[in-house]
């Protein structure tokens, strides 16, 4: 037999695998190099798979926009001091729709609409209630003990029950007072300093607000040294206007006194054209009242409480507890003077109170 004729030992060829023609099959092992290389290309591309499927499910879904419920007493939410909320929310960098939701609600002046506008707001599981006045905030409070309430526009929170202090309120509730009893007798001497000749005033209040017999008191106790004689008259509902501002001219009445509350808040054109008949000038706790036709107006700016009470609810959103966050007070007090209306009814306005006065309607 010749050399090149000898068949191959043990059964193999020793032919070199990359110059078998291409129809030669040809058999791997497990240890080959080509074997191995796919091997380790297979296992990298599973690697690969399962590190997408991690990053997939454990990305960081977008948040749920949180839910802010507002009830308004008197107001609508177009007016100027709701909207200084919604502005006080963007200043704290949240964007309505991408970070929060609003639910408004308003009773439109009826105190008798709040519980069941409450409820709507609760049952639409608002993160935290924001109320505009002391009626609205003691029927949040009965309705729920668990949803943060945040005061905007509130005289006397003490005193009406809804929390145990201004440094610690206690409880779900917090926000702002606007001091409306602190500063009712002042008031009262800024209308005696306009009119020097004032001896009897009309006070007009609401019985069934609680904090108006707290003003009284002060304006009882304040009266006697201004030389004025206070004849109180009740209102209760719009039908009650009209009787109790004749009421006042009877007793003899030089001007009215309105204490503030969501129910006159919303008939002020009422009771401006009620006043106007008796030629009585108004005082009035806000500037909307002296610029829809009152003499004059003195107290908290409510576009600014509403502003701040949005930074309340940041806090509340960020983990905040209402029971620790202390109640703040007004910083800014507003004198409003309305000339046209002083002209009209034939009164004039001292230069002491023209120079004191944030703002002089001519």
């Amino acid at each position: 037999m010749r050399k090149r004729d000898r068949p191959p030992l043990n059964g193999t060829s020793n032919r070199k695998t990359a110059g078998v023609p291409s129809g030669d099959p040809v058999t791997h092992t497990a240890d080959s190099p080509m074997v191995r290389r796919d091997l380790a290309i297979v296992t990298l591309l599973v690697c690969l798979a399962s590190f997408a499927v991690v990053d997939t499910t454990g990305a960081q879904q977008p948040a749920s926009p949180r839910r802010i419920g507002v009830l308004l007493t008197a107001s609508s939410p177009e007016e100027k001091s709701p909207q200084a909320f919604r502005q006080g929310l963007l200043d704290a960098g949240y964007a309505e729709g991408r970070d929060v939701v609003i639910e408004w609600r308003s009773a439109n002046g009826n105190y008798d609409r709040l519980p069941q506008l409450a409820a709507e707001l609760i049952q639409s599981k608002v993160d935290v209630l924001v109320v505009e006045s002391t009626p609205a905030a003691r029927v949040a409070k009965d309705a729920t003990s668990s949803i943060p309430i945040v005061m905007a526009i509130v005289s006397d929170p003490v005193a009406s029950g809804l929390v145990a202090s201004l440094p610690r309120p206690g409880g779900n509730v917090t926000g702002l007072s606007s001091m409306g009893i602190d500063i009712s007798a002042k008031r009262l001497e800024l209308l005696k300093e306009a009119i020097p000749r004032l001896t009897r005033v009309g006070v007009v209040q609401n019985p069934d607000t609680p904090f108006h017999a707290r003003v009284t008191e002060e304006l009882k106790a304040a009266a006697p040294r201004m030389s004025i004689a206070l004849s109180f008259v009740a209102v209760r509902t719009p039908g009650e206007i009209g009787p109790g501002v004749s009421a006042a001219g009877r007793a003899h009445a030089q001007a009215l006194y309105i204490i503030p509350d969501a129910l006159f808040l919303k008939k002020r054109t009422m009771l401006f054209q009620q006043a106007s008949k008796a030629r009585l000038p108004v005082m009035y706790g806000e500037k909307q009242w002296a610029e829809a036709g009152g003499l004059m107006s003195y107290g908290a700016n409510y576009a600014d409480l509403f502003r701040r009470s949005a930074g309340y609810v940041d806090k509340i959103l960020k983990g905040a507890r209402p029971a620790d966050l202390p109640i703040e007070q007004p910083t800014k007090f507003e004198l409003v003077v309305n000339l046209l209306t002083a002209k009209a009814l034939g009164i004039t306005i001292p230069e002491s109170i023209l120079l004191r006065a944030d703002e002089v309607i001519r």
